[in-house]
């Protein structure tokens, strides 16, 4: 019985690899795939050592500045001490996440933070698709040049000189627009701050954010377009029935990936914006922070609000990619 068993494993070990139908050649992907971890790494690694000598410094970056860091989450479960380092300082568990949901500045925080991202996200998504169909309708060529570049200009203008422009704009009596809305300056108004952030900061980043779509629109065949107006459609079917189905995956990966961001709302504009008068509205996480650790040395309580508003993000991206994939089998991952 043992011999029969013996010259059964004999006989399976002796087994050929698996050959191309109706050829008796062996299949060589099959072969590939199966040949030992450390030969298929020198192959590949000999076939595409250019590319990995090019990555490599970007995989330093990456790992030098996203993941060393992380190191540091651990303050936010420690009591910092400076004499004693990172991981000298006594254990304390959620206490300060703790300290931060019983604060009486949470619920404030929160919806600021939403209200601000959130009508950002939206408006800064649906933007840029509609300038780009619009700009993709212009025939002349020179005409379509001069009004993307008149788009994105305001991408390059920095943060500091935009808030700027901002304050000039709105002064009251004096100002472009202020001297319309009477003796009030409308930037004292918490109201008002979420909404003067949206518009801003669709008008920078509308035309620089349109770049992917007009290069998605770039590779439409256009010989759809001819087909189309042979049958009788005029442009805003063209841009239903042709643009648009071309865009539609683009959209979905940027959509999730703005998505993985829904509170992280950007520092330095809103801390520029903000004054005495409408610190009830502009307050956000981000700012909080930094108050909170830099200016206030709370290290500890500013790294667990930091380390909330990451996993937080993350949920968002987790569950958005999930949507998408399930309603369009469209993800990143």
């Amino acid at each position: 019985m043992a011999s029969a068993i013996k010259g059964t494993h004999r006989a399976e070990a002796a087994t050929p690899a698996p050959t191309k139908a109706g050829v008796d050649i062996p299949d060589n992907d099959y072969i590939a795939r199966h040949r030992p971890l450390p030969a298929r790494i020198a192959t590949h690694m000999s076939r595409y050592w250019q590319l990995w000598a090019m990555s490599i410094p970007a995989i330093f970056f990456v790992v030098l500045f996203a993941y060393v860091p992380m190191y540091g989450i651990q303050l936010a479960f420690r009591e910092f001490v400076p004499g004693k380092g990172l991981t000298g300082g006594k254990w304390v568990g959620f206490k300060y996440f703790t300290k931060f949901f019983e604060s009486p500045q949470f619920s404030s925080l929160i919806i600021n933070t939403v209200r601000v991202s959130l009508g950002t996200l939206v408006l800064g998504f649906i933007a840029p698709i509609i300038l780009a169909l619009l700009i993709n309708q212009i025939g002349g060529k020179k005409t379509k040049s001069f009004v993307q570049t008149v788009t994105y200009m305001p991408h390059f203008i920095s943060t500091v000189v935009i808030v700027s422009m901002i304050n000039i704009f709105l002064a009251p009596n004096s100002g472009m627009i202020g001297r319309f809305l009477g003796p009030t300056n409308i930037l004292g108004n918490p109201d008002a701050f979420a909404p003067i952030y949206w518009i801003t900061e669709v008008w920078q980043h509308c035309g620089w954010n349109s770049i992917i779509y007009l290069a998605a629109l770039a590779g439409v065949d256009t010989s759809l377009y001819e087909a189309a107006k042979m049958d009788g459609a005029g442009r805003l079917q063209l841009i239903r029935y042709v643009d648009i189905p071309a865009i539609l995956p683009t959209c979905g990966i940027l959509l999730i990936l703005n998505m993985g961001g829904v509170l992280g709302v950007g520092f330095e504009k809103v801390y520029l914006m903000q004054n005495s008068l409408n610190l009830s509205g502009a307050e956000v996480l981000s700012t909080f922070v930094y108050k909170m650790g830099l200016v206030s040395n709370q290290y500890s309580y500013s790294t667990a609000i930091g380390l909330f508003n990451t996993v937080i993000n993350f949920a968002f991206l987790i569950a958005a990619n999930a949507v998408a994939k399930r309603a369009s089998n469209t993800s990143i991952f």
